[in-house]
C-alpha cells in the first residue's frame, strides 16, 4: 500500500474552500485516508494523448509525472545510449578506474566489502563478476548484521590485509567510515570507496571516494539518485574503458557489461531510489536481461519462488529482493552475494533454497515484531502524537534483521516516518523509513553530529543508526523538531492516497493495462498508476492465505473483474470488503495481468475502499 502524505492547502487537484476536493467525495476511506486526484496539467495530458495516440488516462499519468511532450519518447522507451553519462564526470572516478586497472594488470589481490542488503549484494556480485572476468583475483566480504553491523569495521579490514589483500573496494558503504578506513590505511591496506549515501564535509582516508552525493560533487543533480549498484556499474564501465585503452583485451575476450544489467536492475529497484533518468534506463534494460535468466543464481531463485512468467519490477522488488535480503536479515550475510555471483547451477539451487527458507523464517519473525511495535505505537499515541514527527519505537529482543521491514510497515500504516530500534545490552540498532517530502537521512546525520547517536546515516527515504538506550527520548524529540522544521509552513499532514484516474469495472481492461505497462518500470519517482474503480459491486469476497481478501467485482452492465487485497485482514480494509452489505463501493488500486491456462485477463490489486459519499 502507498500511504503518501499531502499538505492541506497544497495544489492537489480541485480546491474548494482552500482545501483539495476529495476524489469521488472520499474524505475518509476504510483505511482512514483522503482520496485526491494526482495533480497534473490537463492541457499537457490532452496533448500527450493526442500526439501519442494514447488513452486520456495515460496522458494524464505522463503529465502528472512531469513528462513534457518532447520527453515522452525517452520516458516510454528509455535507453542507456540516451542516459548513460561519461563515468569520469564523477569526482575521483578517473583515479579509481586507473588504479584498479593497474591493480588488475599487476595481479594484485582485491576484495569487495559490501553491505548485506540487496543493493550491497548486487553491487558486490557485479564487481566480483567483472573483475573475475578480466582475470583479477577478487573475493567478497559481507559483514554480519548482528555481530559486525553496517559498513567497514577495522577488525575485518585488518583480517583481509593479513590474508594478503592489497586493495579493498567498499560498495554501498564507507563514505562515513572514518576510523575503520584510517586503521586500514595505517596497516597498508588501500581502499576505494564506492557509495551513494549522504556524505559529510570531510571524507574518509581512501585512495578514491566515488560518490555522487559528495558535497563537492558537481554531478549530484544528475546522478545523486543512483543506487550503489548504479555507481558500481559506472565504475565497471570506467575500469573497462581503461583496460581496453591499455591493450588488456588484445589476447582476452572483453566482457559484455550489458549482460550484468539484471543485477543493476534488481539492486536499483530494491533500494527504492527514484526510477527516473539513468535509473529508469538501467532498470528498463536490466529487466530485459533478467527475463533471459542468464544469471544462474537469479534463475534458481525465480524457480524456487515459483515465477514462471516474464519478470518485471514487481518480481524484482517483492519476490526476488526479499529472498536475496533474507540472508543478511536472519541467516548468513554473504548468501545473497554468493548466489548472484556464482556460475555453478548446483550451488545456485542450494543457495536459492536456503534463501527461500530463510525468507519464510524472516516473515514469521517480522509478523511478531510488527505486532509488538503496533501495540507500542498505540500505547504511546496519547503522549506522542503521530503528527509531531517520526515514530521512534524500541523493543528488547527484536531481531535487527527485520526492523527495516517493520519500519516500512509502520510508515505505511501511520503515514509518518518510522524508526524501529532493536535493543540489546543498552544499545539499539535501528532502521528508519520515511515518507515523501521528509528527508530522514539528513535528520539522522544531524542527530549523529549532535552527539545523540553512536553511528548513523542514510538518504531521504531510509536511514540506519546505532543509539544508546538512554538517549532514545532525546533522539525522539530531536527528530520531531527536525521534521517539524522540514514541514514548517506547509500545514498539518493528512494521510492521503493519490489516484491517477477513475475507471469502471468494464474500463479496467486488458487494452488499458497494455497502455499502462508501457509507463513502467514502476517504483519510487514513477509510482505504478493507481486507479479508482467506481461503483463496483462485490459479488463475492472471501479470505485466502490467512489475511488476504479475494473478490469478484461486477457492474450494472454485466462486466466482471477479479480483485485481491493483500494483508487486508491486518487492518480495517478487510472487514470493509467482507461486510459491504450489498452496497456498491469505490475501490482504489492497481491493475495487474491475470494469466491462467493460456488466457490473459486483468486483476485489481486493492489498496483501499470506500462507500460512495464516505466522509
Amino acid at each position: 500500500m502507498q500511504n503518501n502524505l499531502t499538505f492541506v492547502g497544497s495544489p492537489s487537484g480541485d480546491v474548494s474552500g482552500g482545501e483539495p476536493r476529495p476524489l469521488l467525495g472520499v474524505s475518509r476511506s476504510a483505511t482512514g485516508r483522503r482520496w485526491l486526484a494526482r495533480p497534473h496539467d490537463e492541457r499537457l495530458a490532452l496533448a500527450h494523448a493526442q500526439r501519442g495516440g494514447l488513452p486520456e488516462l495515460v496522458g494524464r499519468v505522463l503529465a502528472a509525472r512531469g513528462v513534457d511532450l518532447d520527453q515522452a519518447e525517452d520516458f516510454l522507451g528509455p535507453t542507456l545510449k540516451r542516459f548513460l553519462p561519461d563515468p569520469h564526470a564523477l569526482l575521483d572516478m578517473q583515479a579509481a578506474a586507473e588504479h584498479l586497472a593497474d591493480a588488475v594488470r599487476r595481479g594484485r589481490r582485491l576484495a569487495v566489502f559490501g553491505d548485506y542488503d540487496v543493493d550491497g549484494a548486487t553491487s558486490s556480485a557485479l564487481l566480483v563478476r567483472f573483475f573475475r572476468a578480466v582475470g583479477a583475483d577478487i573475493q567478497a566480504y559481507i559483514p554480519d548484521r548482528i555481530n559486525e553491523g553496517y559498513g567497514p569495521n577495522a577488525p575485518a579490514l585488518l583480517r583481509l590485509r593479513e590474508a594478503g589483500v592489497d586493495l579493498v573496494i567498499t560498495v554501498d558503504c564507507g563514505v562515513t567510515s572514518f576510523e575503520p578506513l584510517a586503521a586500514a590505511a595505517q596497516a597498508g591496506l588501500e581502499v576505494i570507496v564506492v557509495d551513494h549515501h549522504k556524505a559529510e564535509p570531510a571524507l574518509p582516508t581512501a585512495r578514491a571516494v566515488v560518490n555522487p552525493n559528495r558535497l563537492d560533487e558537481t554531478m549530484t543533480d544528475r546522478l545523486g539518485t543512483l543506487a550503489a549498484v548504479g555507481v558500481s556499474f559506472l565504475l565497471v564501465v570506467a575500469v573497462n574503458r581503461v583496460l581496453r585503452a591499455t591493450g588488456w583485451y588484445a589476447n582476452r575476450v572483453e566482457p559484455d557489461l550489458m549482460g550484468w544489467l539484471d543485477l543493476v536492475a534488481l539492486g536499483t529497484v530494491c533500494d527504492v531510489v527514484p526510477l527516473v533518468g539513468l535509473n529508469r534506463a538501467l532498470v528498463a534494460q536490466g529487466l530485459k536481461v533478467m527475463s533471459r535468466r542468464n544469471n544462474v543464481g537469479l534463475a534458481a531463485l525465480a524457480d524456487v519462488a515459483g515465477i514462471n512468467e516474464r519478470m518485471d519490477a514487481y518480481h524484482a522488488g517483492y519476490i526476488l529482493g526479499p529472498r536475496v535480503n533474507a540472508g543478511g536479515r536472519v541467516g548468513r550475510a554473504d548468501l545473497g552475494t554468493r548466489l548472484l555471483s556464482t556460475e555453478d547451477p548446483v550451488e545456485a539451487r542450494d543457495l536459492a533454497a536456503q534463501l527461500h527458507t530463510l525468507n519464510a523464517e524472516r516473515r514469521a519473525i517480522e509478523a511478531l515484531v510488527l505486532e509488538e511495535a503496533i501495540a507500542l505505537v498505540e500505547a504511546q499515541a496519547a503522549t506522542d502524537p503521530l503528527a509531531a514527527g517520526a515514530l521512534v519505537i524500541a523493543g528488547a529482543g527484536w531481531h535487527p534483521g527485520v526492523i527495516g521491514i517493520v519500519a516500512s510497515r509502520l510508515k505505511e500504516r501511520y503515514g509518518v516516518p518510522a524508526c524501529v530500534v532493536a535493543l540489546e545490552g543498552g544499545i539499539g540498532k535501528a532502521s528508519g523509513r520515511s515518507v515523501r517530502g521528509i528527508d530522514l537521512g539528513s535528520a539522522v546525520i544531524a542527530a549523529r553530529q549532535a552527539g545523540l547517536l553512536m553511528a548513523g546515516g542514510g538518504h531521504a527515504m531510509a536511514a540506519g543508526f546505532t543509539v544508546a538506550e538512554d538517549r532514545l527520548a532525546d533522539l525522539r524529540a530531536f527528530l520531531a523538531e527536525r521534521i517539524a522544521q522540514q514541514t514548517a509552513g506547509q500545514g498539518p499532514l493528512v494521510p492521503t492516497l493519490h489516484l491517477d484516474g477513475v475507471v469502471s469495472v468494464r474500463g479496467a481492461s486488458v487494452d488499458l493495462l497494455g497502455h499502462i505497462t508501457r509507463l513502467g518500470p514502476f517504483g519510487t519517482g514513477n509510482s505504478e498508476p493507481r486507479l479508482a474503480v467506481a461503483d463496483a459491486r462485490i459479488v463475492r469476497a472471501d479470505v485466502v492465505g490467512g489475511n488476504h481478501v479475494r473478490c469478484i467485482l461486477s457492474s450494472v452492465d454485466g462486466a466482471r473483474l477479479k480483485a485481491i487485497a493483500f494483508r487486508a485482514m491486518d487492518e480495517d480494509l478487510g472487514p470493509a470488503l467482507l461486510n459491504h452489505g450489498g452496497r456498491p463501493m469505490h475501490l482504489a488500486g492497481t491493475l495487474r495481468a491475470d494469466r491462467w491456462n493460456g488466457a490473459e485477463g486483468v486483476q485489481l490489486t486493492i489498496d483501499d475502499a470506500a462507500l460512495p459519499g464516505a466522509s
